[in-house]
């Protein structure tokens, strides 16, 4: 790709990687001049900062961004291209240099942590356009979209504590897991998917579009970004000792095998619950609110460097 005849924008998010980005971004503006990007850049002042920047970008006729941050960051790129309407959203392209806690999204897609090599990557100019899924929290009118996995419950509540123990990396997430299990109590909640309601004790609902989360878990069974069906995981009434004793099989993946679990492919699902405290809910690692929730698939609407 002829970097010079684009016009990039970037957002850096500063706190991404426990303050990495800051620091790291000097050598990355570098490697963008030496590889002849022609950008302007901005840093994020605030969580959702990303999705004013984009929307200003779109209208003056900014096609091309680079992320650099976490998850968390993209999730906003993603909301901010997914909420104008000014070009089809698959008419926008997003190069990601990820420096984050979990790096979650881009392990799907293999796009390595090396600055350099994910320069490269954007620079060769390949393309691919995945799907996207729609959350609508309590029948609001605004949705919410995410790219990588949703989940209500008890990957809510861990989101919930994770922050605080970001400065230890991708372990935040195991750590704050173990935390939370002496905290979190099951729920009561009834999804209805595929025509099928299934009712009852839960522990949590996960929603996937890509293969991993919350640091490097593997919680939905046949997850693929481009087949246009969300992964539904619903993990029902599992008690402490269950959730210790799988520990290891939320990383490898063989959790959906567990009796408790229940997985199905799905375009759409909707979630109720049947509490007066309703649990976390949170997208691609990002707290969204609490509630019930209709979520839905955008087929091949979100076009990234690969």
């Amino acid at each position: 790709m002829d970097t010079e005849t684009k016009t990039w924008f970037v957002i850096v998010n500063p706190t991404s990687g426990n303050g990495s980005s800051k620091k790291y971004w000097p050598e990355i503006k570098g490697l963008l001049e030496k590889n002849l990007f022609v950008f302007e850049f901005a840093f994020t002042a605030h969580s959702k900062h990303s999705i004013q920047l984009v929307h200003d970008a779109i209208q003056k006729k900014v096609r091309n961004f680079i992320c650099i941050g976490g998850d968390g960051t993209l999730h906003n790129i993603v909301n901010g291209i997914m909420t104008q309407n000014k070009v089809p959203t698959c008419e926008i392209n997003v190069g990601v240099i990820p420096i984050g806690t979990g790096n979650d999204w881009v392990k799907t897609h293999h796009i390595p942590k090396d600055f350099e090599a994910a320069i490269q990557i954007i620079k060769k100019g390949n393309l691919a356009s995945q799907d996207i899924g729609r959350i609508s929290v309590n029948g609001f009118e605004t949705p919410v979209f995410f790219n990588n996995l949703a989940g209500i419950g008890f990957d809510g509540f861990v989101v919930s504590k994770v922050e605080k123990y970001k400065h230890i990396g991708a372990l935040a997430y195991l750590y704050g897991t173990i935390v939370s299990l002496f905290s979190f109590k099951n729920f009561k909640s009834t999804v209805t998917v595929n025509s099928e309601i299934i009712s009852g004790k839960t522990l949590m609902i996960l929603i996937g579009l890509c293969k991993y989360s919350g640091g490097g878990m593997q919680l939905t069974e046949r997850p693929d970004p481009f087949d246009g069906l969300l992964d539904v995981t619903i993990a029902q009434d599992l008690n402490k000792f269950e959730i210790i004793k799988n520990l290891p099989k939320l990383f490898n993946g063989t959790i959906t095998k567990y009796k408790k679990v229940r997985t199905f492919k799905a375009s759409s699902v909707t979630i109720q619950i049947n509490e007066k405290n309703w649990p976390y809910i949170q997208a691609d690692g990002e707290l969204i609110g609490k509630g019930n929730i209709e979520v839905s698939i955008i087929k091949k609407a979100f076009s990234f460097y690969c």
